[in-house]
Formats: structure tokens, C-alpha cells, sequence
């Protein structure tokens, strides 16, 4: 009987978790949406307060003695620290100037350029079923964006420039955490004060600091309240995806990732009243047969490669 509670309370956390990683990642999206706005809260401001707030987040953590702190290098975190700049804000400026169906599907496009950094830069080999995949998710996109009657060329650039930084960030976290041995939150504790500076000194350059429209500048409580809120919840998601990536498997990861796709595509319609056409809706339905599909073929090579290894004597 203590071994089925047990089991039930195992199951209880995983469920709670799955379930705050669905709110807080959905509501991070639609928060930052109305932050900019009704609002207009500078981009690069708000990135760093989420860059702050994240590293006083791990800071408890490790006093808490949620994970343990291990001593790296900052040269060897230069280019990932400036990279993790380049990911958040362009992804941020991404969904300022895009509708959050366009920002969403933009997103989506990481798995493609992340397989053709990895084949180009690093000479890693993936299946012809897996590049297959590629095909329905980059034609969705082009589909929706096509289609997309609030398409702008600035979003679109920022779009870009953000599935860019981020495939690279992507691929450089990983390189990182096995040449240093350590795990996400390990790296994100001393990546997190990096980027925090490199934003401080960047900030005046792109935007007023104590004049009107400033970080610094004459606020509302409530868009003070929303930033700090924002800042939070940018932290918790970051919290809940190491907590889920640890206690559950790939397949549930990865499958609860489209599930919040899918419900982020409907929440920005509902929410922002977006136009959307038959043509989009083909497209993002287009795109979710790729991501789904990748998902498929990814994780049975998986386990079959699991599965070889298992058998080896």
C-alpha cells in the first residue's frame, strides 16, 4: 500500500508540475503581448529585468540547496552569455511586431536551423525521415506568413534574426554543458549576471533610460507590477522545464510542448482578436504534422538506439 501512495503522490507532482509549466509558459507569451502593447514597455528593458530577476531566482535556489553552484570560467561563457542577449530579445522583438500566431509558428522553425548547424558546423548525420520533417514545418510557416494580413517586414527580420540566435544558442548550451560538466540551471546561474551586464551596458544605446518610455522613466504602478510579474514568470519557466526535463521522460516533455503550441495559437486569437485565414490555419496545421512528426521519428531512434546498447554483451 505505501508503495501505490507513493506512486500516487509521484504522479500527483508530476501532474502539478506539468501544470505550472503549462500556465507559466502560456501566460509568459501573453503577459509580455500586453506589456508591449498597453504598455510599451521597452524590449531590452524588459529582458533584463527577466535576465536579473532569473539570476536572484537561481541564487535562492542554490541557498535552498536545489542545485549546487559549480565554478566556471567566464571566457568560456563570453559567446553563450552574449548569445542568450541575442535569443531573448530578438525572440521579444519577434512577438512585438508580430502577431503571436506568426511569432509562435516563427518559433517553430528552430528545429530546422538547428539540424543544419549541426550538419554544416559539426558533421552530424541525421536520417532521411528526419529531414523529411523539415519540409511540412518550414512550408507551414512560409504558408502563415504569406497569408498573415498583419505581416510587416520588420517582424519578420526579427523573426529571423531570432530562429538564428537561438538555434545557436540551442546548440552552443549543449556543447557547453558536456565540455563543463554541468546541468542547465549549473550554467545558467553564471550565464544569467553575464548577460544581466552586457544588457546594462547595451540598454542606453538602444533606448532612454530616465526619460519617458525608459526603464527609469514615469510608470504606471500596474505596468511596474506586470514588468516585476513578467520577470517571475520568465523565471518560473525556466524552473518548471529543468524540473520536467528531470522527472519525466522525453516523450511526455515533448509531447506537453505541442499541447501549449497549440493552446498558444489559440489564446493569441481569442485574446488579441488576430485575423486569422483558412490559408493560416493550414499552415500552422501544416507545421504541427511536421513538429509532430520529428518528435515521432526522433524519439523511436531513440529508444532503438537505447535498445542496441542494452543488447550489446
Amino acid at each position: 500500500m505505501a508503495s501505490l501512495a507513493d506512486r500516487v503522490r509521484g504522479n500527483g507532482r508530476i501532474a502539478a508540475g506539468l501544470l505550472l509549466n503549462l500556465l507559466v509558459s502560456i501566460c509568459i507569451v501573453f503577459l509580455n503581448k500586453w506589456i508591449y502593447v498597453h504598455h510599451g514597455f521597452p524590449n531590452v528593458s524588459l529582458t533584463l529585468v527577466h535576465f536579473v530577476v532569473t539570476w536572484l531566482g537561481l541564487y535562492v535556489c542554490q541557498k535552498l540547496d536545489i542545485f549546487a553552484p559549480k565554478s566556471l570560467p567566464p571566457s568560456k561563457l563570453l559567446l553563450l552569455a552574449l548569445s542568450f542577449c541575442g535569443f531573448v530579445v530578438f525572440t521579444n522583438l519577434s512577438l512585438q511586431n508580430n502577431t503571436i500566431g506568426t511569432y509562435q509558428l516563427a518559433k517553430a522553425m528552430t528545429t530546422p536551423v538547428i539540424i543544419v548547424i549541426q550538419t554544416l558546423c559539426y558533421k552530424k548525420t541525421f536520417s532521411t525521415k528526419i529531414r523529411l520533417t523539415l519540409i511540412p514545418i518550414t512550408l507551414g510557416v512560409i504558408l502563415n506568413s504569406y497569408y498573415d494580413v498583419k505581416f510587416n517586414f520588420l517582424g519578420t527580420v526579427f523573426a529571423a534574426l531570432g530562429v538564428l540566435v537561438t538555434s545557436l544558442y540551442q546548440v552552443w548550451v549543449g556543447a557547453k554543458q558536456h565540455e563543463l560538466q554541468v546541468n542547465s540551471m549549473q550554467l545558467l546561474y553564471y550565464q544569467a549576471p553575464m548577460s544581466s551586464a552586457m544588457l546594462v551596458v547595451a540598454v542606453p544605446f538602444f533606448e532612454p533610460v530616465f526619460a519617458e518610455g525608459g526603464i527609469f522613466g514615469p510608470w504606471s504602478v500596474s505596468a511596474l507590477l506586470m514588468v516585476l510579474l513578467s520577470g517571475v514568470i520568465a523565471f518560473m519557466v525556466n524552473l518548471s522545464i529543468y524540473w520536467i526535463i528531470g522527472n519525466t521522460s522525453p516523450v511526455t516533455y515533448n509531447m506537453f510542448g505541442h499541447f501549449k503550441f497549440c493552446i498558444t495559437l489559440f489564446g493569441g486569437y481569442v485574446l488579441f482578436k488576430d485575423p486569422l485565414s483558412i490559408n493560416q490555419g493550414l499552415g500552422m496545421l501544416c507545421t504541427l504534422f511536421g513538429i509532430l512528426a520529428y518528435t515521432h521519428f526522433k524519439l523511436s531512434e531513440q529508444e532503438g538506439s537505447k535498445s542496441k546498447l542494452v543488447q550489446r554483451p
